[in-house]
């Protein structure tokens, strides 16, 4: 059947170039004797093949010598016979055999695999839809073939205008206020200060690349009728790559492969495993023997590497349109997105190392850290049982010094800022957005009617109901059965954060044990610091354990979400991401919860501290306090998961493809390689990730929170992350344009749900500040002290004078004689005195032994607990008054878009109107002419 259609192809369109049948006066019988000559000719080509080629089930009838196989149409050959063809298309790898059509999309298969007459009657199909085929065999592996296939003229317009492409056609026309001439003057003199000024050097050179230019029209859903008013310069080049794969993807998403209502679509065939693999073209290599200044670009993919994704352009701004029009708008959305994040993240990251370097330099003058580095008679109680010894508070000089960089001043302001940062930053990403999507026609944009996940189908094929839309009838799954399976897929999570929380309780039980076990240590340098090198190997440990618990909730995340069965698959990847999220958020910053938090807060007090299983004494502070055990966790983690994730995504990819190329070239050398068609080149690359854009999307939102979350406690984390996304940029452009196959052009109007949960983790971090400066701090105790119990007390002054004495009055006093048998020290404290100890002091607000209820809570306790509480509440209700605020005043559209919007709608209206009068005065000019005029005509 394949045969036969190819020989009514090859005669239709020999018969449409024949000079004599195309005269208007030709005889019948002349047409006839055509016919039979054309279709003798049709007979000998196909005995010739049949002699050359033993057929097969996969029209491998049609192989040329070389194991080239063709079965597109030849109309293009036929319709320009005469006309010499670049040799450099023919080479290329970017055509077809004949060099003059280009490959719009490529189908690989295996002629082992067993799904034969699918792909028949698949490929039949696909020539009936009026696309050209030709196919190849692999020239590394004989069983592997390439199916290309390119789209005509007449296909392209048909699908462009039932898909309501977007095309260019007319050119914008500004609109200019009237100026003054005193206007006028003043802008003159402005632009000759410019010219003395530097240029700007993050802007791309435009003059040096002129191929970033974008054509500044306006654009209409394309229509065959109304061709003449679009731009059209050669047919070849209107669309431009992206769009017509595209459109192929289109067509081949809605082609049958076997009778029945559902046997349909390329994702399908891909699932069963009948075609291996699916791609569009990149556009040629990446690199170039010339320079792009002197000699230009060879392609779009080399000028993307030499302006977007090489290391030398890392500090200017990403060429986005050239990315659109290269990747799509999906994927040029999340370069949008990421890079109008780390443009946002300089304020921050300036104002974080502000607070930082305010601690610096206010260090040498903050009274707390002065008496805690000369309190050498203050002697501490040991942090655990036994073999902790008894120390002196001016041992913890240094942390004292280290927790006033971060919990100081201006940690406060830097939480608030924080807080109106995070929905500044959403607000104007909206506006951001909305520009982007008037400037790439997403404004009016919709998606189509998604189909129906093949899962689904197979699951609810039994019942089926009308859909409201399509009117068509289409499974359905009864709301019983939903439920249920949602119940599941909850109690699931459920257990899964469960997991989490008895990891954190495995790392509270090694940091209780390995206290001690440092403490007794025979190395001087870890006894001294047993419990920072508790901390430091704790957060190592944890790091691993996040990585290991990340690969088990992912299948665990993709186990659920196919029990839940969604309906589509945007369905199915909004579940999945939420599930992805939840659990790596809960994984990641379940053990920071338990630091900021909980670490210190339960313990009790020596002589009657509280035990885990009765066994394990809880871990204590530092002398010095809980946030320098905070930013150790927030540090570590931060540049531990940004370092191995930055890793995974580059150098996995990397090992890969240089394997394969390795064993390329010792297969067939260096030359050989160079001499790869496009599509074997392709093929060997490494296909985009099966999830999409989701690894990248969930690595930056995991930042963001831990950038805004924790920020009070670690005020350096906005320039980690900044530091980190300039190089994510061009880490992951150089992904996409040379370690990836090209991915198919997809439309998106947003960043869809991961919007939700950036403002999910904006309100989360409001909460979150607050407590770490109330509670995690130090900063309501010092403010209490100040205005209480301090030297100024009651005279309304907070200043380093109104702290002296804040160090003695935070330390309570412990009769040593008191302490529990298992608690008991192995030493007496004689080497501080000579003499055995009687006493030492611990962090808490208590009564001392002698008082008449013995360490119970004093009043400055409960006056602290007070003020936290209150400036809790306090703090919460102002910055998410501020929030709403902003939220309000910052309109989700600028007004100068508002208005462009506006006057666009009403030039093309007029434009099309002046377009179709032109038209009409151009015809009625021509019947006059051929004097065909009739009266009382309109204009």
């Amino acid at each position: 059947e394949g045969r036969e259609d190819l020989q009514v192809n090859q005669l239709e369109t020999q018969i449409w170039i024949k000079p004599d049948i195309q005269k208007t006066d030709v005889d019948f019988s002349e047409i006839l004797n055509a016919i039979q000559e054309i279709a003798k000719d049709v007979n000998i080509f196909f005995d010739e093949l049949e002699g050359v080629n033993s057929p097969s089930k996969d029209d491998d009838s049609l192989l040329h010598h070389g194991n080239l196989t063709s079965t597109s149409d030849d109309a293009s050959r036929l319709e320009v016979v005469g006309e010499e063809v670049p040799d450099k298309n023919k080479t290329s790898g970017l055509y077809f055999r004949d060099g003059k059509c280009r490959i719009d999309y490529i189908l690989v298969y295996r002629k082992s695999n067993l799904q034969t007459e699918k792909r028949e009657v698949f490929e039949r199909n696909i020539r009936a839809e009026g696309l050209q085929m030709e196919k190849e065999s692999s020239i590394t592996n004989s069983d592997v073939m390439f199916v290309k296939l390119h789209a005509p003229w007449e296909v392209l317009g048909k699908y462009a205008e039932l898909m309501n492409v977007r095309m260019p056609f007319r050119r914008k026309i500004y609109y200019l206020h009237r100026r003054y001439k005193f206007m006028n003057r003043i802008e003159k003199q402005i632009s000759r200060f410019r010219g003395w000024l530097p240029r700007k050097p993050m802007k791309l050179d435009k003059d040096t690349l002129p191929d970033l230019e974008e054509n500044d029209c306006y654009t209409a859903p394309f229509s065959q009728q109304r061709i003449h008013h679009f731009i059209i310069h050669n047919k070849d080049t209107f669309f431009n790559n992206a769009t017509r794969s595209r459109i192929v993807h289109h067509i081949l998403q809605r082609v049958k492969y076997e009778e029945g209502k559902n046997k349909i679509g390329l994702n399908r065939l891909l699932s069963n495993g009948s075609y291996e693999a699916a791609f569009p073209l990149h556009e040629g290599s990446y690199r170039s023997k010339n320079s792009i200044k002197t000699h230009g670009a060879e392609n779009h993919r080399h000028l993307l590497y030499e302006c977007w994704a090489s290391w030398a352009v890392w500090y200017k701004y990403q060429p986005l349109d050239l990315v659109r029009r290269y990747f799509g708008e999906k994927i040029g959305l999340y370069f949008a997105w990421l890079g109008w994040y780390t443009g946002m993240l300089f304020p921050a990251a300036f104002i974080g190392l502000f607070v930082f370097l305010y601690g610096v330099t206010t260090l040498n003058h903050c009274q707390v850290s002065k008496e805690v580095c000369q309190a050498t008679d203050i002697i501490m109680c040991p942090i655990c049982d036994k073999y902790c010894p008894f120390m002196r508070l001016s041992d913890s000089c240094i942390y004292a010094k280290v927790t006033h960089l971060f919990d100081n001043g201006a940690t406060v302001f830097f939480a608030v800022f924080m807080a109106v940062w995070a929905t500044v930053f959403l607000e104007f990403w909206k506006r951001r957005r909305a520009v982007i999507a008037y400037d790439w026609d997403l404004i009016d944009w919709e998606e189509e009617e998604e189909e129906i996940r093949p899962q689904f189908e197979a699951k609810y094929s039994k019942k089926e109901r009308m859909n409201p839309i399509s009117g068509k009838p289409e499974p359905y799954q009864a709301f019983a059965d939903k439920c249920s399976r949602l119940i599941v897929s909850a109690s699931g999570i459920f257990f899964m954060i469960c997991v989490v929380i008895a990891a954190v309780f495995g790392i509270v039980i090694y940091r209780v044990v390995t206290v001690s076990t440092f403490a007794a240590f025979k190395w001087a340098l870890i006894r001294n610091n047993s419990q920072v090198a508790t901390t430091g190997t704790a957060v190592c440990i944890n790091f691993c354990i996040i990585m290991l618990l990340n690969v088990l909730y992912e299948k665990v995340a993709l186990f659920l979400t196919n029990l839940e069965q969604p309906r589509t698959e945007s369905e199915w990847e909004n579940s999945f991401t939420l599930k992805m999220f939840l659990f790596q958020f809960v994984n990641l910053n379940s053990s920071t919860f338990y630091i900021a938090f909980f670490l210190g807060r339960f313990t009790g007090h020596p002589g009657a501290y509280l035990r885990l299983i009765n066994r394990w004494r809880l871990e204590e502070c530092h002398p010095s306090g809980c946030l320098i055990d905070l930013c150790m966790q927030m540090g570590i983690i931060m540049v531990l998961k940004q370092t191995w994730n930055n890793f995974m995504e580059l150098g996995y990819p990397l090992i890969q493809n240089w394997w394969t190329r390795r064993k390329l070239r010792q297969e067939y050398g260096t030359q050989g390689k160079t001499s790869f068609p496009q599509w074997e080149k392709d093929y060997n690359l490494q296909p985009m990730n099966a999830y999409g854009l989701f690894d990248e999307y969930l690595e930056m939102i995991l930042q963001f929170g831990f950038t805004t979350i924790f920020v009070a406690a670690f005020p350096l984390a906005p320039l980690l992350a900044l530091l980190n996304n300039i190089i994510e940029i061009r880490l992951d452009a150089y992904k996409f344009v040379t370690q990836w196959r090209r991915p198919l052009a997809s439309r998106a109007k947003d960043i869809g749900i991961w919007y939700g949960i950036l403002e999910g983790i904006g309100i989360l971090s409001v909460i979150t500040n607050a407590f770490v400066i109330a509670v995690t701090s130090d900063f309501i105790p010092r403010l209490v002290y100040a205005y209480k119990y301090g030297p100024c007390a009651g005279q309304g002054e907070a200043g380093q004078k109104c702290m002296v004495g804040y160090v003695n009055a935070s330390l309570s006093v412990f009769l040593v004689s008191d302490f529990e048998n298992r608690s008991e020290p192995t030493s007496n404290g004689s080497e501080f005195s000579g003499s055995p100890l009687k006493y030492c002091r611990y962090r808490d607000y208590r009564d001392p032994p002698h008082a008449p209820v013995p360490y119970g809570y004093t009043l400055q306790f409960w006056h602290v607990l007070a003020a936290r509480l209150a400036f809790i509440i306090v703090f919460e209700h102002l910055v998410f008054c501020i929030k709403h605020l902003i939220s309000y005043l910052i309109p989700d559209l600028p007004k100068d878009l508002r208005d462009r919007m506006r006057r666009e709608k009403y030039l093309i209206q007029e434009m099309m109107y002046e377009a179709e009068l032109e038209r009409l005065q151009k015809e009625r000019k021509e019947r006059k002419k051929n004097g065909k005029s009739y009266h009382n005509e309109w204009p």
